[in-house]
């Protein structure tokens, strides 16, 4: 078993004439995640003419010297804000968590050391900053570097790259475990562990492998770019589509390996797979395509990725050390996600996963192959990891909403009509969880997933016996909820900001009834005429049409919620304006990725801007003022019209999916998606003015 590093670093930069060099010779650049394990196993290889030969490597563990006085004396102070966005550009793995004394410095009990760093020194010892701190400090400090001996287009690519960065904001997702048992402390630190692997295995899905050798170690913001954006191109809203904003010079985003590089060269590569006679077997999702001679064929992921064996290992181990009676359920689990990690039978997984909840575990673990949004074809399952605490404030909403569960299914069916037809449902309502990392397909640029409902294929998912969950400490910290509101502002007029709340409840809300309408209705594996939703409608498209399905229905069920006195108004109207703004925020992402691929939720969410506005329930007026005082154009919510309008869009996507109705799916995307009667650009300067939430992850053990 290899060791985890939790609050490790290795090399940092200090202001040198100017410049940044490296403090000791000897020390290597800091990396993180799936990089880091791929620039030790390679090395940082064909740095351009330009860059200085590479240090040499020094052992792991650096001794640290207690600081006895204030780094910051005497140098010059960085708010927080400034401190965090710095070592984002230096690729440090340094977070200042909070000022809690308000002295506008940074004390040794405020900072946090992320995880998914290779690291070998510690900024804290004995209550004190350590000499490592200090040098991290002074290249957070230091003046810019000199790239005037650089080339123009080398210059021009640091500052997009600086640029692309710069458009997210760290925000912390910080747990403190030591309070746990041995036991518990022991399989965090081992899920930990097997995160790396995780992040390692979605990399080589993502075919990084190779590119990550191009990187100049002089040059620690592409590093971090190239970690953070999960590969060489840039992923900020305005950088995205920018040719020229790129992790090295000459980069191109690399064909993904679970199909054949030269198959990927053509833009209809999909639609031939998806057309091909052996299509089902081609496109399952835990295979691989791969060139059998002239044919093509599916091979299991474990014989693609050895390196499974590798997370089935710390899986079984940490069953092992799981010896408390009361984590039975995830003990289970463990042992049977161990296997599936060998032998890539995922079905008795689903079943021991699918039998964990808030009542018989403290924990939540998700640790399989499942999303597909990630590839072109949307059809293969990434590699991902998601570990959180059981926040039990979840058991309160599955009271109240178990009982009408049964209800929510009927009426959804009557509206979707023949030959949907209603089925017992047996899914768990949402699970709060509060995260504890996110890794692989988890780990997103921007923003993260905040619920979720798995798995998406086989009997749990068929017989609507699968979990859901909504991740509750995502963008609750003060930082976000201030930009948030700032946001709304911005957007909304006046009188409609009334409904919008800083309480966390409606986003919530919206949130459980979204996660809880992915079982809901035609879902999974129904099948029109023999055909399930991606051969109807192919993976991107249904991709799209799921998540509308599951959003619509979420604002739809509110009126249901009220009637039933699960909820009141004021939260119906809250959650229908907090979702306005999630609408919002999505759209302005755009509508496609850099490589024409569909952006599920910024679809579903153009769909149903416009769809409001057409019924009269929103509307865009350029001479309103906006809730700010200072910006003209807003939007008015008409909040007595918005139930009616869901019902209406509800039973249109409904009887889409349950009767494979493909023309009226891509009439929906060319009336609000290819259209301009959504303001997509104003939306999108509005909201592009801030940064956008980049989550990072530190825990203490």
């Amino acid at each position: 078993m290899k060791s985890i590093n939790i609050v490790l670093l290795s090399l940092f930069c200090v202001a040198l004439l100017g410049g940044c060099q490296p403090q000791q010779q000897g020390k290597e650049p800091v990396e993180h995640g799936a990089l880091a394990k791929r620039t030790q196993a390679t090395g940082a290889e064909t740095p351009d003419a330009q860059t200085a030969a590479e240090p040499t490597k020094t052992p792991d563990v650096a001794t640290p010297n207690p600081a006895d006085s204030p780094i910051e004396a005497q140098a010059p102070k960085l708010t927080r804000a400034e401190f965090n966005r710095l070592a984002v550009l230096q690729n440090l793995p340094l977070y200042w968590r909070d000022d809690s004394n308000g002295d506008g410095v940074a004390d040794p009990d405020e900072l946090a050391t992320l995880l998914f760093y290779s690291s070998t020194a510690t900024w804290t010892a004995d209550g004190k900053l350590t000499d490592a701190y200090r040098a991290a400090f002074a290249a957070l400090s230091a003046p810019p570097a000199d790239e005037s001996t650089l080339s123009q287009e080398e210059q021009e690519r640091r500052k997009l790259v600086r640029e692309d960065l710069n458009q997210g904001i760290p925000i912390l997702v910080y747990n403190d475990l030591t309070k746990l048992s041995d036991a518990d402390r022991k399989f965090a630190a081992l899920m930990l562990e097997a995160s790396e692997e995780i992040e390692e295995l979605h990399a080589e899905q993502l075919g990084l492998n190779d590119a990550v050798k191009r990187i100049p170690a002089s040059d620690p913001a592409s590093r971090a770019l190239f970690q953070r954006n999960w590969g060489p191109q840039c992923a900020a809203p305005k950088t995205e589509k920018n040719p020229a904003c790129l992790a090295f010079l000459g980069a191109k985003k690399p064909p993904v390996n679970v199909y054949p590089a030269e198959l990927q060269s053509d833009p209809e590569f999909c639609a031939k797979l998806e057309a091909d006679p052996n299509a089902k077997e081609l496109l399952s999702p835990f295979t691989a395509v791969v060139r059998d001679g002239a044919a093509l064929k599916a091979v299991p992921y474990p014989q693609v990725y050895p390196q499974m064996a590798e997370v089935a290992s710390l899986l079984k181990e940490a069953a092992a050390v799981m010896s408390d009676p009361s984590e039975a359920a995830l003990k289970a689990y463990l042992e049977a996600d161990a296997q599936a990690f060998l032998d890539n039978n995922w079905q008795p997984a689903d079943e021991a996963w699918a039998k964990m909840n808030a009542e018989n575990s403290k924990w939540y673990l998700r640790l399989a192959p499942d999303e597909t949004y990630w590839e072109p074809c949307s059809q293969k399952a990434g590699f991902h990891m998601t570990l959180a605490l059981i926040n039990r404030d979840s058991i309160r909403w599955q009271q109240k909403i178990d009982p009408i569960k049964q209800k929510m299914e009927d009426t959804l069916a009557a509206l979707a009509g023949a030959p949907y037809v209603a089925h017992p449902v047996g899914f768990h309502l949402p699970d709060f969880i509060d995260i504890v990392a996110n890794a692989g397909d988890d780990r997103s640029p921007h923003g993260a997933t905040i619920g979720q409902s798995l798995p998406n294929w086989g009997p749990v998912a068929n017989e609507g016996r699968g979990r859901t969950v909504a991740m509750s400490n995502l963008y609750t910290d003060v930082d976000s909820l201030k930009t948030r509101r700032r946001q709304a502002e911005t957007l909304f007029d006046a009188t409609s900001l009334g409904a919008y709340t800083d309480s966390a409840d409606p986003g919530l809300l919206a949130t459980i009834l979204h996660e809880a309408a992915h079982n809901l209705g035609p879902a999974h594996e129904y099948t029109v005429d023999g055909k399930t939703d991606n051969e109807v409608f192919g993976g991107q498209l249904a991709a799209v049409l799921e998540e509308l399905k599951a959003q619509t229905a979420a604002l739809w069920y509110t009126k249901l919620l009220v009637d039933d006195g699960v909820i009141d108004q004021k939260l119906s109207d809250e959650t229908v304006s907090d979702s306005i703004f999630w609408a919002f925020g999505h759209v302005s992402r755009g509508m496609y990725d850099t490589d024409g691929r569909a952006k599920p939720y910024g679809q579903l969410a153009a769909i149903q801007l416009g769809f409001l506005l057409d019924e009269g329930a929103l509307e865009f007026v350029p001479d309103a003022m906006a809730a700010n005082g200072i910006d003209k154009g807003a939007f008015i919510l008409h909040l007595d019209k918005t139930t009616a309008a869901f019902e209406k869009l509800m039973q249109r996507v409904a009887k889409i999916k349950a009767t494979g109705d493909k023309a009226d799916a891509e009439a929906l995307v060319k009336a609000y998606v290819e259209s301009d009667r959504v303001p997509m650009a104003f939306i999108a300067e509005r909201l592009t003015r801030d940064p956008k939430a980049s989550f990072v992850y530190a825990v203490e053990l």
